[in-house]
């Protein structure tokens, strides 16, 4: 299983590729230097897996390396992912 992130700027999005398929997504908006994380998904049919935690992880590593704006997690799925995973707290705007 390969899988590949997309980051769609002009869609302000993420998408998320599982052997040239799409299977999920992460919207997010920019407003007063920061990136807030709006919304994930995964394809129904591929939840429970652990897709969303690898896109989410994906999504914040593109964001620390690429595009260096702190973060909001106004989505619970990445809040909760950050919680889990204090090593991207750095990331979050006070």
């Amino acid at each position: 299983m390969t899988t590949e992130l997309r980051h769609e700027s002009e869609y302000s999005r993420y998408t998320f590729w599982v052997d040239d398929e799409q299977v999920g997504l992460t919207d997010y908006r920019l407003h007063d230097g920061s990136i807030d994380i709006v919304h994930t998904e995964i394809d129904p049919v591929r939840r429970g897996v652990g897709l969303g935690g690898r896109m989410v992880q994906q999504v914040l590593d593109d964001i620390r390396t690429d595009v260096h704006d702190p973060v909001r997690a106004t989505c619970p799925f990445v809040a909760r992912y950050i919680d889990e995973h204090p090593a991207y707290e750095d990331l979050l705007t006070r």
